[in-house]
């Protein structure tokens, strides 16, 4: 791993740059903050509507406007409204206990027990339940990370949990090392991506 403070791509400015740019330009950003002020209480309290669970699922994978293939898109929004309610509040309310005792792998593992749900997804209701601890996870942002020397595997087939952990433990490097938070990191990865052409096009 690379010392972010001194890559030229990951630098204070250049996220703060990003994530800026990742405000203004990004047309699901006013729903996505307004929802990072108000879910992590209410999913960690058990009291949050069906909708808001589904809207998670929707914002991970309609984030790229288009761009994710809106077959596979709608097939995991279905898996996902298929799963009984009170599974989903068991879920979610259970990963909030994993996340206090820092468990990130219990965490993962009570969400992607969910129909619909796997670790990119898990990880965005992880974002949704701790934005200050837990980033969100897609091809896009961990190829940015690769892009700029940060992490050396290619996005991997079926990512995992230690995967995930990996990921996690640079974007938290980066975070200490530059003072801007998880949501800004990712949102600077995420713009990243676009202006670097990462796109959804996999590693090979």
């Amino acid at each position: 791993m690379t010392n972010a403070a001194t890559d030229p791509d990951l630098t204070a400015d250049t996220i703060a740059e990003l994530s800026a740019a990742y405000r203004e330009t990004e047309p699901i950003y006013a729903v996505e903050q307004e929802q990072r002020e108000t879910l992590p209480e209410a999913f960690r309290a058990g009291e949050f509507g069906r909708r808001d669970a589904e809207w998670v699922v929707r914002w991970y994978f309609r984030r790229h406007l288009g761009a994710y293939p809106d077959r596979d898109r709608r097939a995991v929004e279905e898996r996902f409204e298929s799963n009984p309610f009170d599974d989903v509040i068991a879920a979610i309310t259970t990963a909030a206990d994993r996340i206090e005792e820092e468990d990130v792998a219990g965490a993962v593992t009570e969400l992607t027990a969910l129909e619909g749900v796997d670790v990119g997804v898990a990880s965005a209701f992880l974002a949704f339940l701790d934005p200050e601890s837990y980033p969100v996870v897609s091809e896009r942002e961990w190829r940015a990370l690769r892009e700029c020397g940060t992490i050396a595997e290619p996005y991997p087939d079926l990512l995992g949990v230690d995967d995930y952990r990996r990921y996690r433990s640079a974007c938290l490097e980066i975070a200490g090392e530059t003072g801007h938070d998880l949501p800004a990191i990712t949102h600077a990865l995420w713009r990243h991506g676009a202006d670097g052409g990462g796109g959804q096009d996999r590693d090979d």
